[in-house]
């Protein structure tokens, strides 16, 4: 699976796990944000990067981690597509995909150990989609999302 990962200063532990674990698991891994949490950096940048290459399709999917991961929610969304969820527990990870269809996992690198947000990612990656109402709901998504957005240049969608 191609995925992306990206982070500010605040999510640089997190970010250098979750690389390190997909890596080992086989997936092609591209990594966005700064190499040091002492190289303050703001969140819109790299989550821009990431969730417009998900909107795009270059990816399958992206991890985002900044602070409390708001931040990074907020602008994961504004991209035609993307459906980002903030999560803290594995069954927030779990049902992101079920319920959501996730595309976008964002975590919040103020609150979380390394070793619990790579958790959660394989606990996201694993989940299934659920379809039937779920499905039913995400075209209601992506109706808004066509009268209230504005499409990324490329898109075909």
């Amino acid at each position: 699976m191609r995925i992306a990962v990206g982070s500010d200063h605040a999510g640089v532990a997190i970010r250098q796990a979750v690389v390190e674990s997909l890596r080992a698991e086989g997936h092609e891994v591209e990594e966005y944000g700064p190499s040091s949490s002492t190289h303050r950096t703001d969140y819109p940048d790299e989550a821009a990067v990431v969730a417009a290459r998900v909107s795009r399709g270059e990816i399958d999917r992206g991890v985002l981690i900044c602070g409390t991961g708001i931040g990074m929610s907020i602008v994961a969304n504004k991209f035609h597509g993307v459906r980002a969820a903030l999560v803290v527990n594995e069954f927030m990870a779990e049902y992101a995909v079920r319920h959501n269809n996730a595309n976008v996992l964002v975590l919040p690198g103020r609150i979380l150990c390394p070793e619990y947000a790579v958790r959660l990612v394989k606990v996201w990656l694993a989940a299934s989609f659920d379809s039937g109402r779920h499905l039913q709901r995400i075209e209601k998504i992506e109706k808004i999302e066509a009268q209230n957005f504005k499409k990324l240049e490329g898109k075909n969608t």
